[in-house]
């Protein structure tokens, strides 16, 4: 056992996102859900930050012939020897993305009852397997797509809109693979872990509408290209819905959760002899406002030991949104952390960490940040206002600046934000 009072608070939170990375290690989860080897050909595809690596562990445990491709973001590759890995880009998908999703389609294709497609889905499939409906471009597509990223929408309303501009998702890939056996791989980075929410449901009938996508785009008023907007109004063919028979035989398995790692998080603090409280694992809301609701929980915690007493840890996961009203950097991380810092004002005893488990904070270089008691005075110190940089969207900058971002690459996995909140004992 190692007590908190003999390491640095700061090292400690780190351990706990440490821990939570573990326990969506696709090496670990991939195996144990693998299919029987089928009588026909195993085709394997797959779309995600944590694609190319559920793709080696599938390697590395099938002792019979198999091919594919899969998708994942820039620099999320794996050494797969037998299924290829194409790298393309996210959150806001480019031709790389749309090339490999048409060939994945293609596929699939005219397969056999006695065939397998084995299709490994993750966080960042959306944008990764774009293959935009017809009648619409690659433009159109990428042009809504920045609007939701900036509106503030949740992932569930983002991955609607893109069910019903896509060619791919919503159902459509499991159906176009009709009648061979489809088993579907899905590491979730959703709030809810709901199989057709997760990159946009490729191979899960999908109950949402056109209708739906449209009032979407009402509501978050943004304006549909000329192209987006024919296609929306026209409802010329909706997406697989439940009951489809062409998805009839399809098998889905959800072999990561954010509850998994958060437990994984709680064991190691339990055994630092800190007592764990899991806020929850799918919190949504805009990551200021959230911020705000946590503030207040810690400050319960600090005045009246209550929910429970310090030293304690409290973690959430989920996916938190950021409508984007400054030029700043930072993702929704940065934005909770910087929100924190300026709502707990200098806190004495709390540290907290906010990161993204696939290492990439919105679209910068870091998984997130670490706040300590300690941070806001040495922000003024260094001549930040922390804020006038809320305000301008720019946690990344704070953060920077101090020197506490915290960089880990990319994790090749995706199990949405990890937050832990500290609070130490105050004598």
């Amino acid at each position: 056992m190692t007590a908190i009072s003999d390491a640095d608070p700061a090292d400690f939170v780190r351990r706990l996102f440490d821990a939570a990375l573990a326990a969506a290690d696709p090496a670990k989860a991939v195996p144990d859900f693998l299919p029987a080897r089928p009588k026909g050909r195993t085709v394997v595809i797959g779309a995600g930050k944590a694609a190319a690596a559920m793709a080696k562990a599938v390697e590395d445990h099938w002792d019979a012939p198999l091919e594919g491709l899969v998708v994942t973001r820039y620099d999320h590759g794996a050494d797969c020897r037998r299924i290829e890995v194409v790298e393309a880009a996210h959150p806001v998908p480019d031709s790389k993305g749309r090339e490999a999703a048409g060939r994945i389609l293609a596929m699939v294709e005219g397969l056999e009852p006695d065939d397998l497609v084995l299709c490994l889905i993750s966080g960042g499939g959306s944008a990764l397997l774009a293959l935009p409906a017809e009648g619409i471009t690659l433009e159109e597509k990428q042009a809504v797509n920045r609007a939701l990223l900036k509106s503030g929408a949740a992932i569930d309303e983002m991955n609607c809109v893109r069910k019903h501009l896509s060619a791919i998702k919503g159902g459509r890939l499991a159906a176009a693979a009709a009648p061979a056996k489809v088993v579907s791989l899905l590491i979730s980075d959703v709030p809810g872990d709901d199989p057709s929410v997760i990159a946009s449901g490729p191979t899960v009938a999908d109950p949402t509408t056109f209708a739906d996508a449209r009032a979407i785009l009402e509501k978050y008023g943004i304006a549909a290209p000329e192209g987006v907007a024919k296609l929306l109004w026209a409802e010329a063919e909706e997406t697989p819905k439940p009951g489809d028979q062409r998805l009839s035989g399809a098998e889905t398995y959800v072999i990561a959760k954010p509850q998994a790692c958060l437990e994984a998080a709680a064991a190691v603090a339990r055994d630092a002899g800190i007592a764990p409280v899991i806020l929850g694992d799918a919190i949504e809301g805009e990551a200021r406002d959230v911020a705000q609701v946590m503030a207040g929980i810690a400050r319960q915690v600090v005045r009246y030991g209550q929910p429970v007493p310090a030293p304690c840890v409290l973690l959430s996961g989920g996916e938190t949104t950021v409508t984007v009203r400054g030029d700043g950097r930072g993702g929704r991380n940065a934005e909770f952390l910087l929100a924190l810092t300026v709502a707990l004002d200098g806190l004495p005893g709390v540290y907290a960490l906010a990161c993204d488990t696939d290492g990439i904070d919105g679209s910068e270089d870091n998984a997130g940040a670490i706040l300590t008691p300690e941070t806001l005075a040495r922000a003024a110190a260094a001549g930040l206002d922390a804020k006038a940089m809320l305000a301008n969207n720019d946690g990344y900058g704070f953060f920077s600046k101090l020197g506490a971002l915290v960089k880990t690459g990319p994790t090749r996995t995706n199990v949405n934000d990890f937050r832990a909140i500290l609070i130490q004992r105050i004598d």
